[in-house]
């Protein structure tokens, strides 16, 4: 498979990754986000939404699994 169609799924949505050890990415800001979810904590920044306005300018694999976790 070229390195231009590799994907991972998470929450039932594709994720394009460029490589294949971009899976354990994909899996650790999911469960980073998860764990930000459950506990409600947000720091620094003042709020979700701040938070994730923030995250969502980074672009790439952070905003990916955002959207696959229906945040954005």
């Amino acid at each position: 498979m070229p390195e231009s169609e590799l994907t991972h799924e998470l929450n039932g949505k594709p994720i394009r990754i460029s490589v294949p050890s971009d899976r354990l990415v994909v899996d650790r800001v999911a469960r980073h986000m998860q764990r930000r979810l459950a506990e409600n904590d947000w720091r620094p920044y003042g709020s979700q939404a701040d938070a994730l306005q923030a995250w969502a300018r980074l672009g790439g694999i952070r905003m990916d699994v955002l959207r696959a976790l229906d945040l954005l």
